[in-house]
């Protein structure tokens, strides 16, 4: 894929992604998506059992700080010392730790109060966007892209792009159930996530480009 191809998908995903949330944030600004969310909140809950419970609860402990923590700490060292990737692991570092500044940072602009509905677990903090759902696609999507440029097979990508999708949509759907975050939240999320890794992800490419081309015209010279 050129360069040109690459600015043009990367600039539409981000565009759809930004509109997305900014349609989202006039949304819950002038309290015009309660109705989705009370709706959705219900449905979700509705499948409320003892089992399901813990199960929601395992995934939300899973995409918690501590948990995304010690899961990076252990990527880290894995693309350090096993691959050797030293650009693979400032991409990892930079999407983590973007995504987190970016939720906190918007948290604070909107200051959206939690749900107050039916709650199975405690939490304090503002709710919009959820921290979980924009650390969970940020995690297991740029874990996602570089593990993909090195499995060989096509099963072996289809299967890990599956568990990705799960992963992110598993943390998403139990701060809905356990009644912490609306599904406005867990949504706006997702699009803050896509928007950062979409750039990062461009700009570590054009990088390894022109890392690339100076090392093939070195070569030739």
């Amino acid at each position: 894929m050129n360069l040109k191809v690459q600015f043009t998908v990367v600039f539409i995903l981000s565009a759809i992604s930004i509109i997305g949330f900014g349609f989202l944030a006039i949304l819950v600004s002038q309290d015009r998506i309660v109705h989705f969310d009370s709706t959705v909140i219900s449905f979700v809950q509705g499948f409320e059992s003892p089992i399901l419970t813990s199960i929601m609860k395992f995934f939300t402990f899973i995409g918690s700080l501590p948990a995304i923590i010690v899961l990076s700490v252990l990527i880290m060292f894995f693309l350090y010392t096993v691959l050797k990737h030293r650009s693979e692991l400032i991409l990892f570092v930079a999407a983590i730790l973007g995504s987190s500044i970016l939720f906190r940072i918007l948290k604070q602009i909107f200051q959206r109060e939690r749900p107050n509905l039916h709650r199975l677990i405690e939490i304090s903090s503002y709710s919009f966007p959820s921290g979980h759902a924009t650390t969970a696609f940020a995690f297991y999507g740029v874990l996602a892209f570089l593990l993909w440029r090195h499995l060989p097979t096509q099963w072996g990508r289809t299967i890990l792009i599956l568990l990705s999708v799960i992963m992110i949509l598993a943390i998403g759907t139990s701060r809905i159930y356990l009644g912490v975050h609306y599904p406005s939240d867990v949504l706006a999320g997702y699009l803050v996530s896509i928007f950062w890794l979409t750039i990062i992800i461009w700009l570590y490419q054009r990088y390894r480009e022109k890392v690339y081309n100076r090392k093939h015209l070195n070569d030739n010279q």
